[in-house]
């Protein structure tokens, strides 16, 4: 019997996790995938927006304003990455630069003071790359880019240190409420809640239909990328977007807080919640529209190209309330862009709306806001490194070559508080296989340590869901 439920480990569901964690509460976190981030929060543009492009009065608004500035004590918390590089949005044409004074104009609205319209000739300064077709931007300093699914582990990870129980692999097929409890059908049992958080993404529509009636629809809106080599990582230096339009902030060009290039997304409505194909003609309008802003772009560095879906709901605005019909159902749903930004002023919001709901609940004297330090080899000095591999030889040991990730490192990911168990599980959390080779040498032995240190045999370790077997059998006897 849990107090609170949460459908979803993405991370809207893991930051709600981590902030309910401060109270005496019994809390479960159920996704139906192999690990957390494995779906919309490991695959899109990883920029936390400063609130200019919201309309004035909506949750999107409000509640990316006041999530802005939340990053950096929490990802110091957290140890995460993140960087404020600031951005910038393109003007090409009059009615452009147009749009952009109207941006500007909803950013002070929005609450914004660190914003700026920038005109033609002080653009090469900011971005030397830009086309010089630009006439003008907005420059917004406090824009910043993080790692979503790294954010995302640490949520997990620090969540569970506080008690919070992660349940993978565990697919909600049916929900009842009787009295004042939920029922929730599993693929891993019954499970009993006085709450139901609905943080399932593109699939919250479908949660919520289980037991309240339908009222709202998500469609997902799929977007495809490039990621370029580190050897173009000084292409921009800021997140450079284009003039928004009704299905999006358009396509993209940004650095990551590895170091990479990230171009895209595109902007296409689908039906189908899994399809996660790349496509030929859609990567090519990314390319296309990308150098309209950088017009050097280097695509022959490309190491990859992958596609994330985004969860658009009919009203366009963030889902964050309590069913009309069933008490104690709280959907928080069609979180979309700038749900990333967001995202720790949503997980405040939906506490307060439980605790104004419940009436309020006790905190802990224990609750600790941080996880322990994630040892990152290729970041320490010469002597930082002498000491750590004398008093642990596995750091000495190169795995991946590419992001020079090392044994220690992967054993560590493993054995942490909601740790890596697949393949991209390890990948997703310390990078081996996120550089140029993609994993082509590392992968094997990546799935030697998973299996060693999991006791598992070797052709048990998947790549990520439970159906993606990477070794079936043996071919030959050595």
């Amino acid at each position: 019997m849990y107090d609170v439920v949460i459908v979803g480990a993405g991370i809207i569901g893991t930051f709600i996790a981590r902030e309910l964690s401060r109270y005496k509460l019994k809390i479960a976190v159920l996704d139906k995938l192999n690990d957390v981030a494995c779906a919309t929060t490991k695959a899109n543009s990883a920029i936390i927006h400063c609130g200019y492009d919201a309309k004035p009065g909506t949750l999107k608004a409000k509640l990316n304003v006041l999530g802005n500035p939340m990053f950096d004590s929490i990802c110091e918390e957290l140890d995460v990455h993140f960087k404020r590089v600031g951005s910038l949005v393109l003007a090409f044409n009059d009615e452009e630069m147009n749009t952009l004074n109207e941006l500007y104009q909803r950013g002070i609205q929005n609450g914004l003071k660190n914003i700026y319209v920038v005109e033609k000739e002080q653009l090469k300064s900011l971005e030397p790359n830009l086309s010089d077709s630009a006439a003008g931007a907005l420059y917004a300093p406090d824009c910043g880019i993080i790692g979503p699914f790294e954010l995302a582990v640490a949520l997990a990870e620090n969540a569970v240190e506080n008690g919070v129980e992660l349940l993978l692999n565990t697919e909600v097929s049916a929900i009842e409420k009787n009295d004042e409890l939920f029922k929730v059908q599993t693929t891993a049992g019954v499970i009993k809640a006085r709450y139901i958080i609905n943080c399932a993404g593109v699939h919250a529509d479908h949660i919520n239909n289980m037991v309240s009636k339908e009222w709202f629809k998500i469609t997902p809106r799929r977007g495809q990328y490039f990621v370029l080599d580190k050897s173009a990582g000084d292409l921009v230096s800021k997140v450079i977007f284009q003039c928004p339009t009704k299905m999006g902030k358009g396509v993209l060009v940004l650095p990551t807080v590895h170091g990479n290039i990230l171009v895209g997304p595109d902007s296409e409505d689908i039906e189908d919640k899994q399809n996660l194909e790349t496509t030929m003609e859609r990567l090519e309008h990314v390319r296309t529209a990308a150098m309209k802003s950088i017009q050097n772009i280097p695509f022959d560095k490309s190491i990859t190209s992958f596609t994330g879906l985004r969860a658009s709901a009919e009203k366009g605005d963030f889902i964050i309330e309590e069913s009309n019909d069933v008490k104690g159902l709280i959907n928080v749903a069609g979180i979309e862009s700038p749900g990333l930004s967001a995202s720790p002023a949503i997980a405040q919001y939906v506490v307060q709306l439980i605790k104004e709901i419940n009436g309020g609940f006790a905190e802990k004297e224990d609750f600790n806001p941080h996880r322990k330090k994630v040892m990152r080899f290729i970041e320490l000095g010469d002597k930082e490194k002498a000491e750590l591999i004398k008093n642990d030889p596995s750091y000495g040991r190169i795995i991946c070559r590419c992001e020079l990730i090392t044994e220690g490192e992967i054993v560590d990911a493993i054995h942490r508080k909601a740790g890596a168990a697949t393949l991209d599980g390890v990948k997703r959390r310390v990078r081996p296989g996120m550089g140029r080779c993609q994993g082509g040498f590392c992968s094997p032995r990546v799935m030697e340590i998973l299996a060693r240190e999991l006791n598992k045999d070797i052709l048990e370790i998947v790549k990520d869901s439970r159906a993606s077997k990477i070794l079936t059998g043996i071919t030959k006897e050595q």
